[in-house]
This record gives C-alpha cells, sequence and structure tokens, in this order.
C-alpha cells in the first residue's frame, strides 16, 4: 500500500518570511508547528485546573505554556540532531533544516543549548518539589530518539515523555503525588499513543525501508481500531481522575466532549491519506483544550 505524505518543513506563513539563518532555526524548533507545544502543554494545564489552580495559579499555567514552547522546541532540535542521517532518507522529513543544509550541526547545538536556558528559566519559578519533578523528565527525553530503533512502540516513550508537565503542574499546585495525578499522567500516555500513531501513519512506507519501527508498523492493518482503543484507556483513565477529585456521577460527564472528539478522530481516521491523518492529528489541539475545559468545571466546582 502507497501512503501520501505532507513534508514537515514546508517553509510557509511568517516562517517563509524570515531570513535565511533564522529561518532555519525557527523550522528546526517547529516554530512553524505549534501543533506540538500544544500538545506537550496540555497535560500540565489538566493537571493544574484539576487540582483546583485553573484561577489562582493562571501564571503556573502562562509559564507552562512557556515552557512548553521552549522545551518542545528544545527537542525537536535534539531529535534532528540524532536523526539526521536516518531524516535524509525519509520523504517527509528530508527537507528539515540540518539534512537539508539549512543549519549545521554545531548551529543546532547552540541553539539546543538557547532553548535549553529559556526552559532554565522557568524551571527556576516553580517550587523545588515541582522543580525536582521536572528536572527528572530529562532522562527519558534523552532516551526518546533512540527508541524508534529498539521498540515497536517509540510512541508509548513518547507518551512518558509528553505527559511529564501533568506530574509537574499537579505536584506546584497540590504539593505531592495522588491517585488522581497518576490517572491524568496515565490517560495522556493513552492519548499520545493514539495521537502519535495516527501521525506515524505517514512515514509508514519509509520507514519499512529503512527498518524504524513504529506503533503504526506494529498495528499494521488495525490502526483504527488500535487507536480507538488507546483513546478509549485515555477517557477511561481520566475518568478515573475526575472520580477520585469529585466522585460524582454528574461529574463525569464533562469528559464527554473531548470522548465524542477523539471517537470522531478514530472512526474518520483514514490511515492510507496523508492529509486525512494530519487533519486528524492536528485536531488533538481542541481535544486538550476540550479535556482543560473538563477539569477545569470539575477542579473549580
Amino acid at each position: 500500500m502507497t501512503f501520501s505524505t505532507t513534508p514537515d518543513s514546508q517553509h510557509r506563513g511568517l516562517v517563509a518570511r524570515l531570513p535565511r539563518r533564522v529561518r532555519g532555526l525557527a523550522l528546526l524548533a517547529r516554530f512553524d508547528r505549534p501543533i506540538g507545544w500544544w500538545l506537550l502543554f496540555w497535560p500540565g494545564a489538566w493537571a493544574v485546573a484539576l487540582a483546583g489552580g485553573a484561577i489562582e495559579r493562571w501564571d503556573l499555567i502562562a509559564l507552562l505554556l512557556v515552557g512548553s514552547i521552549a522545551m518542545r522546541g528544545a527537542g525537536c532540535v535534539y531529535n534532528d540532531i540524532v536523526d539526521r542521517d536516518l531524516d535524509a532518507r525519509v520523504a517527509r522529513t528530508a527537507a528539515r533544516p540540518i539534512p537539508s543544509g539549512l543549519v549545521s550541526v554545531r548551529g543546532a547545538w547552540t541553539w539546543l543549548v538557547a532553548l535549553s536556558l529559556v526552559g532554565l528559566v522557568v524551571l527556576l519559578q516553580l517550587r523545588p518539589p515541582a522543580a525536582l519533578v521536572a528536572v527528572a523528565s530529562l532522562a527519558p527525553v534523552a532516551c526518546y530518539p533512540f527508541m524508534k530503533r529498539i521498540t515497536w512502540w517509540p510512541q508509548a516513550w513518547l507518551g512518558i515523555v509528553f505527559s511529564w508537565a501533568a506530574l509537574v503542574g499537579w505536584v506546584e499546585v497540590a504539593g505531592g503525588f495522588s491517585l488522581a495525578v497518576a490517572a491524568v499522567y496515565l490517560g495522556s500516555v493513552a492519548w499520545v499513543i493514539g495521537y502519535d500513531t495516527i501521525y506515524a501513519v505517514q512515514d509508514i512506507d519509509d520507514d519499512a525501508l529503512i527498518g524504524v519501527r513504529s506503533s503504526a508498523r506494529a498495528l499494521g492493518g488495525r490502526v483504527r481500531p488500535g487507536v480507538g482503543a488507546f483513546y478509549a484507556l485515555a477517557v477511561a483513565a481520566w475518568g478515573v481522575a475526575i472520580w477520585r477529585v469529585r466522585p460524582d456521577p454528574l461529574a463525569l460527564l464533562a469528559l464527554l466532549p473531548v470522548a465524542a472528539h477523539l471517537g470522531w478522530q478514530a472512526a474518520t481516521l483514514r490511515p492510507a491519506d496523508g492529509a486525512n491523518a494530519l487533519d486528524r492529528f492536528r485536531s488533538n489541539r481542541s481535544a486538550g483544550l476540550l479535556m482543560f475545559l473538563a477539569c477545569l468545571v470539575v477542579g473549580t466546582a
């Protein structure tokens, strides 16, 4: 089966008007693709809202947003440095700044340090317990680019990384861990596996040729039901989290909008259509917002 793909460095919009060198750095950090930092940000915002801090700690939500933009950019730079040889052999990633020659490897390392310093400034605004939780994320982040070489489920590792802000946000507001935040975190991991499997179908042909593993390849012809199953696990875990905060059947109704949205994604996904898959993937920005609203309603009730 042939899968259509959309290159992920298309040099469009404001980024296309930047000077060449600056444009390369912006593309390297994926500033032209904000969906990535939205997906990194939402779990932290959920945790803050569900812990009851959405209004009083609006500044924390803002910090998490800034940190997500900077650290998602740093993560992309690091990933591209590690994957530069693989990226050159995949149609969707061949135009990325490093394999295309727009940014040198040395320049990429310098840019990585600069973005990490922004993340450090955000880190220093947190209380020590939350800051320690944030620092603990560095090990799984560093390991992530290598997971596609050693496991069929690198999306699960991405879930561990991209859900970490939930732990940081909850500890900052509540002062410690609880079953509620564990359920938010595990639900987020399942959500990430689902949406990143959708993203991975765009590369399935190239990945098969060069031996890169992914959940999309592991699921084969069962991608759509597989995504649906992970989304169902996410909603179930989030239901546990909400129940722990507010044990009222009516509180669970707050999850209906996000559950319906995720169900729509799985039901309408066409894995062989790259444009369809990319659209469903990007729609998770809306899914994250719906989940935030659910947490806001329950956490402030």
